[in-house]
């Protein structure tokens, strides 16, 4: 699939947007945006990777949205599972953000997974690792984790008990969700949820933090 087309979005435009969010990065990073976009639309004209067609819309609803994380959770370095990766989000664009973190893109869908690595080789990334696989099936793999992140998840219950379980030893979950899924996640209690944080630009989405419970051994 050919990327030799002009670039979806100018440097002042993905700044200006990044700034609605809080969030500022380097002429490389604005670069790496652009090149991700350019490797994205291509692919979208024959995988169905997003429903989304305009670049600005991919950039406000992916990218910042996907970013906003790194200004809402400290989360510059340690282990990160992005879990049902698709089209990479938020996995890719936190990597790009932060780049100490150490990313896993989970993702069981082979065609998708290619294009993920296709990414990460066109933007020469380091420590971002592609797992091919179910997330339930997965373990020491990739434990213990510091972050696991998700925007695409059908089953709240059983990511969250995979992420807290020992085999994993997830220790914060962040999740990209919307409103009417608060109170479904909130009963499940092996986390400390914080308060949701609205998303910009969004009436319905908000972030929701989570941090695993530490058992108090009976004394």
């Amino acid at each position: 699939m050919s990327i030799n087309q002009p670039l979806p979005l100018s440097e002042e435009t993905i700044r200006n947007a990044l700034k609605e969010f809080g969030l500022e990065v380097s002429d490389a990073q604005v670069y790496q945006i652009q090149e991700y976009m350019k490797i994205l639309l291509a692919w979208n004209e024959k995988l169905n990777l997003t429903a989304i067609r305009d670049p600005l819309d991919i950039m406000y609803r992916h990218f910042c949205e996907s970013m906003y994380a790194g200004v809402s959770v400290p989360m510059e370095k340690g282990r990160l599972a992005d879990v049902g990766s698709g089209a990479g989000f938020p996995g890719l664009p936190l990597k790009i953000l932060m780049p100490k973190l150490h990313v896993f893109l989970i993702e069981s869908n082979v065609k998708k997974a290619t294009f993920l690595a296709e990414v990460i080789r066109g933007l020469g990334l380091t420590d971002a690792r592609v797992m091919v696989s179910r997330y339930e099936e997965l373990g020491e793999e990739v434990a213990p984790l510091d972050f696991v992140c998700s925007r695409a998840v059908g089953d709240f219950r059983v990511l969250l008990e995979w992420a807290g379980s020992k085999h994993v030893a997830g220790r914060e979950v962040v999740l990209w969700i919307g409103a009417r899924d608060l109170e479904e996640i909130r009963r499940i209690k092996i986390w400390d949820w914080r308060d949701p944080i609205p998303v910009p630009h969004s009436m319905q989405r908000i972030l929701l933090v989570g941090t695993k419970k530490v058992l108090e051994l009976p004394k």
